[in-house]
C-alpha cells in the first residue's frame, strides 16, 4: 500500500507542478486536452444513453461522426505538439 501512496503523492504533486513555474512531468496542454476529451466523451456517452431509445440510423450514425470527430480533433492536436516539440529539439 506505501508504494500506491508513493505514486498517488507523486501524481498529485505533478499535477499542481503544471500550472506553477517549476517543469513538470506532465505536459499542460496535453492534460487539458485530456480533460476535454474525457467531459466531451461523457456528454456523448450520457446523450446516447437518454436518447438510445428514440434514436434511429441517421441519428446513431451522426453521433457516431461527432463521436470520431471529437477523438480525431484530439489525437490530431497531440500529434500536432508532438511534431513542433521535435522539430524544435532538432534544431
Amino acid at each position: 500500500m506505501d508504494k500506491f501512496k508513493e505514486k498517488l503523492y507523486f501524481i498529485l504533486k505533478e499535477f499542481v507542478k503544471i500550472y506553477s513555474g517549476e517543469t513538470s512531468f506532465f505536459s499542460k496542454k496535453r492534460v487539458e486536452s485530456g480533460v476535454g476529451f474525457v467531459i466531451a466523451e461523457w456528454g456523448m456517452v450520457y446523450y446516447l444513453i437518454q436518447k438510445i431509445d428514440n434514436m434511429d440510423i441517421f441519428d446513431f450514425s451522426m453521433w457516431a461522426s461527432i463521436q470520431f470527430f471529437i477523438a480525431g480533433y484530439i489525437i490530431r492536436e497531440i500529434q500536432k505538439e508532438k511534431q513542433t516539440e521535435n522539430k524544435n529539439n532538432q534544431e
